[in-house]
């Protein structure tokens, strides 16, 4: 769940929202009613910081424009968010200036990377599209991260468009989704092992918890994707993340620290 640095513990991956204030449509069937209400930061607050943890980064859940304003004023008033993961409308003709006006905007010095739910696209090639490839540019321009939520079999258009954008670090979240439940690492494995081979690829151990059995998981369940990520990236190019609330399908925030999967 966390990574540590010279200030202390970072928690690299958590989500908020307000049901009153803005639905979540993918909050849909009865396996996800546990999500099926609002989790603010002070619902995370105890929890975090009873684990350690003295820093978060906040992450987007809606792709589109009004959410992102909102966690960046958020992450002002907290003094627990280091960061937030936005979303911006790559494919927007202006995008340069709808990242500007993020950075602008208040609590706009909080904002560290743009990220879209590439895992719900159906064409498994949407981030090698041009339009996407143009707005990828600008998030680099504006030297912002992008995190990449993508299912394994969208690794390899990842991996070919970290290669076209070497100026643009790209940001794995949750190891890539692999298939926990199933046992399976192949051919996971193996597209993570390619994208690991580029200088501007890191990655989050995060979500990989609601990727197994979320009933029967255990910690050697994880260990074997765990590894190959580390193997792959290196303690250096990895970092880690509650994906709280989330996690709470098959774990506490405590037990969802994929440290535990490591030691």
């Amino acid at each position: 769940m966390e990574s540590s640095t010279a200030q202390g513990v970072i928690d690299a991956h958590h989500h908020v929202w307000d049901l009153s204030v803005r639905d979540q449509d993918w909050i849909t069937g009865q396996e996800l009613a546990l999500l099926r209400r609002g989790f603010l930061l002070a619902d995370l607050d105890f929890e975090a910081r009873a684990a350690g943890v003295t820093a978060t980064v906040l992450v987007q859940t809606i792709d589109g424009p009004e959410e992102t304003p909102e966690l960046l004023v958020l992450a002002q008033r907290s003094d627990l968010v280091a960061g937030v993961v936005g979303w911006a409308d790559l494919t927007f003709p202006d995008v340069v200036r709808a990242l500007a006006a993020l950075r602008e905007g208040p609590g706009g010095e909080y904002l560290v990377g743009i990220r879209h739910q590439v895992q719900g696209e159906s064409d498994p090639r949407w981030l090698m599209r041009p339009d996407v490839l143009r707005g990828l540019a600008a998030v680099a321009e504006a030297g912002l991260v992008y995190d990449l939520v993508v299912r394994p079999h969208q690794l390899a258009a990842a991996y070919e468009t970290a290669c076209l954008l070497p100026d643009l670090t790209f940001l794995l979240d949750h190891a890539g989704e692999p298939p926990i439940a199933s046992g399976e690492l192949r051919p996971w494995a193996g597209a993570v092992r390619l994208l690991a081979g580029l200088p501007n690829t890191v990655c989050k151990l995060s979500g990989l918890v609601t990727e197994a059995d979320w009933d029967r998981w255990s910690v050697e369940d994880l260990r074997p994707y765990a590894d190959t990520v580390l193997d792959a990236f290196g303690p250096r190019r990895q970092m880690s993340g509650s994906d709280w609330p989330v996690c709470r399908l098959a774990a506490t925030y405590w037990r969802s620290s994929v440290s535990a999967a490591i030691h």
